[in-house]
């Protein structure tokens, strides 16, 4: 079946024709590849003309009050599309730079974590560890009823009203039919009670509603639930249960209200798991997991270096170096290991370091001090030096007010759950016990995040922790996530573009991700790759090769056909790289090095301490599976940490210990990545290479032009 067809596409950019009146046929419920040389078209042929016409379509059919919010689209250069579908496209761009988009919630994931965790989570006490419950009355008979043979004592505590005696409350109780109080392990009558010494200084007293032994049969429960009733009523809400046994009596308290170890709690919404919203977000860092404060790593910029040998940098100095000696002159006395690298120091010996003890001011002390003095500039300097973001002190990073941290399920907090490796996470899920109730109720809930796991996992993103922030991830990445949310959403009759879906995928995870494209495509859906990976071009239903070269020399279907007829073509550039008859050859030799820039220590993300060289002079390719720390590598610790050299300006770089090698060689640094090098629309690419000055130059050093006092300036269209 023809999904749709295409007829006599043209697109020119100025003077210049990427696509020469092509026309194609794509069949529905298929993969199609488009390949060929960079700048031959695809892109063109793939977004800027089956996108803009699907989208376009989709926008039309809405209604008038609908479109006007969504913006004007213009129709592609083309004399027909027919039969085409609602179009998506998923490109290789970091799609939000928002501090507070994760992978859990651009996923969705987190969403579906926040309704499981306010429909079967149990709340527990931080003070005892127990579960709190929120009990009914049938709860409790059902409680004491499980104590069948045993004597039971249904009691309710009770207090002395505001300007009552004990002995008159205790009167008035007697009066209401109540003849014993519960004390010293025994149920002693009321009179007695009264009749001790210091009764009048008692704060509370429990009563006794009831004494049963207990018998399973309907009249024993309708006699209970009566007394705990009443037992309720007299508790302000709350009865305690006590079952006298031979070696001793045992207490339960139970409550109908939320709470536990005279703490309240709060009943689980799932707003209160939101790190987006006010009721769940903690109140310090207002959700975002970071303050500004004192900056550990400005603080101890040298990991290497021992307490002794001045790795707190803000210690250093005849003026601040008190408070350096006192904690060197005291560490016998508690055992602190002043000549070990920072780096090496335990987390309870970190911590002390800036808590303190009796025998010596931590770093929290010396910057109160420092905070006290800041009338005076040299200590406002001071500060200001090492002050940047940090780790919220309140919720620790987790972004979320300490009460939703008391919810749990299967024994984890939803903080937990976002910090395992996707991997992990969908292994828990999958092996998550609930008994019947939850079961059923969490049901539909887990079908929907244990498949959206399982999608992560296909496209290879299983290394990915849901609190990742996305603006940290990669081109690829974010498109692959993309394609995972696409999968969740299970759209069908749709039509899905991809801009190379490989990019960043190491070879290992090339299969998974083919084989996520074809169950995009079982659902019922026509995926459009635009691509140069061999796997995925091989893997393809119809591949469109467009050629033969790029720019003006491209434009052109070269061959439209299946992996068979495609191996082959004589016309197809790609054919000949495909079969072999073509190929790159590798340098016939490699070129020497002696120089290199050395970072030692790295452990940012799951880097565990490596010390890695970078040859100067020469290629270096740095390589590993998805998720192995080569991004983490280079451009969070190497990128940021030798600009850092350079310019004394940039972003803080991953942790590690510090730079070595020849970095008196390195004159400037630059990163290029996937992300668009400009959003002007003035902006092009003679203009970005400042190639433009030049010939602006050129014309207003002729003869013509400085007789009429033309400047540069003059052919400048900015």
């Amino acid at each position: 079946m023809v999904l749709f067809e295409m007829k006599n596409i043209k697109k020119s950019f100025g003077s210049l024709e990427v696509l020469k009146d092509i026309s194609l046929q794509v069949e529905e419920g298929e993969v199609l590849s488009i390949i060929g040389p960079s700048g031959s078209g695809k892109s063109t042929l793939a977004f800027d003309t089956l996108f803009a016409e699907g989208q376009r379509r989709y926008v039309e059919s809405l209604s008038a009050y609908a479109r006007q919010f969504l913006g004007r689209i213009d129709k592609p250069d083309v004399d027909s599309i027919s039969g085409i579908a609602p179009a998506i496209a998923i490109e290789q761009k970091v799609n939000t730079r928002n501090p507070r988009s994760t992978v859990g919630t651009s996923t969705e994931i987190y969403d579906y974590l926040k309704l499981l965790f306010a429909r079967i989570g149990r709340t527990y006490s931080p003070v005892t560890g127990r579960e709190v419950r929120c009990y009914q009355v049938q709860d409790i008979v059902s409680y004491i009823v499980g104590q069948t043979g045993r004597r039971v004592l249904v009691c309710a505590t009770v207090r002395p009203a505001a300007g009552q005696g004990a002995v008159e409350r205790l009167t008035l109780l007697v009066k209401e039919g109540i003849q014993r109080i519960y004390a010293d392990g025994a149920a002693i009558p009321v009179e007695e009670y009264i009749s001790r010494p210091g009764i009048e200084q008692t704060g509370e007293f429990d009563i006794v509603m009831d004494r049963v032994k207990v018998r399973d049969d309907e009249e024993t429960k309708s006699r209970l639930g009566d007394s705990v009733a009443q037992a309720l009523s007299y508790g302000g809400g709350s009865c305690k249960i006590v079952v006298q046994e031979e070696d001793g009596d045992r207490a339960e308290i139970f409550s109908t209200r939320f709470e536990a170890d005279g703490m309240t709690f709060e009943v689980p919404t799932e707003h209160m798991f939101s790190f987006n919203n006010p009721i769940g977000a903690c109140p310090v860092c207002e959700g975002y997991g970071k303050v500004i404060g004192i900056d550990e790593e400005l603080v101890v910029p040298d990991k290497t270096r021992s307490i002794y040998d001045d790795a707190i940098a803000a210690w250093r100095g005849d003026t601040m170096k008190w408070w350096k000696e006192q904690l060197v002159a005291s560490a016998h006395k508690f055992d602190f290991p002043i000549h070990r690298p920072y780096y090496e120091l335990t987390r309870e010996q970190k911590q002390l370091l800036w808590t303190g003890n009796r025998y010596f001011k931590g770093l929290n002390d010396f910057f109160a001090y420092l905070e006290s003095e800041r009338y005076k500039i040299q200590y406002r300097v001071m500060l200001s030096r090492y002050t940047g973001k940090t780790v919220c002190p309140d919720c620790e990073g987790t972004r979320l007010r300490k009460e939703a941290l008391y919810v749990r399920v299967g024994g984890k907090n939803i903080a937990e759950l976002v910090t395992m490796p996707v991997e992990e996470l969908a292994s828990f899920f999958d092996g998550l016990q609930l008994d019947e109730r939850d079961g059923e109720t969490a049901r539909r809930v887990l079908t929907e995040i244990r498949n959206r796991l399982q999608y992560l996992n296909e496209v290879g993103l299983g290394y990915l922790t849901l609190d990742r922030l996305s603006s940290t991830l990669s081109g690829g990445e974010s498109q692959r996530i993309n394609l995972a949310t696409s999968l969740g959403s299970s759209l069908v009759g749709s039509l899905y573009i991809l801009d190379e879906p490989s990019i960043g995928l190491h070879p290992r995870d090339t299969a998974r991700l083919i084989g996520v494209l074809k169950k995009l495509r079982d659902l019922g859906n026509t995926v459009i790759v635009v691509e140069h990976e061999e796997e995925i071009i091989r893997a393809a239903d119809t591949i469109v090769d467009i050629g033969p070269l790029a720019g003006y020399q491209g434009g052109e279907v070269m061959f439209c056909g299946g992996i068979d007829e495609l191996l082959k073509s004589e016309r197809s550039l790609t054919a000949r790289y495909l079969t072999g008859r073509e190929r790159i050859d590798p340098p016939r030799r490699v070129r020497p090095w002696n120089r290199y820039i050395e970072v030692v220590g790295a452990r940012e993300n799951n880097l565990k301490g490596i010390d890695v060289k970078f040859p100067l002079g020469v290629m270096t390719c740095v390589t590993g599976v998805s998720g192995s720390g080569k991004s983490s590598l280079v451009r969070d610790i190497l990128y940021p940490a030798v600009r850092r050299v350079l310019y004394d300006t940039g972003s803080k770089p991953g942790s590690f210990e510090r730079l070595g090698g020849d970095l008196h060689q390195i004159k400037s640094i630059e990163i290029v990545d996937q992300n668009p090098i400009g959003k002007s629309s003035r902006s092009n690419p003679v203009t970005y290479i400042k190639a433009y000055d030049d010939i602006r130059k050129l014309f207003a050093d002729q003869p013509y032009a400085r007789h009429n006092n033309l400047t540069a300036s003059h052919f400048s269209f900015n």
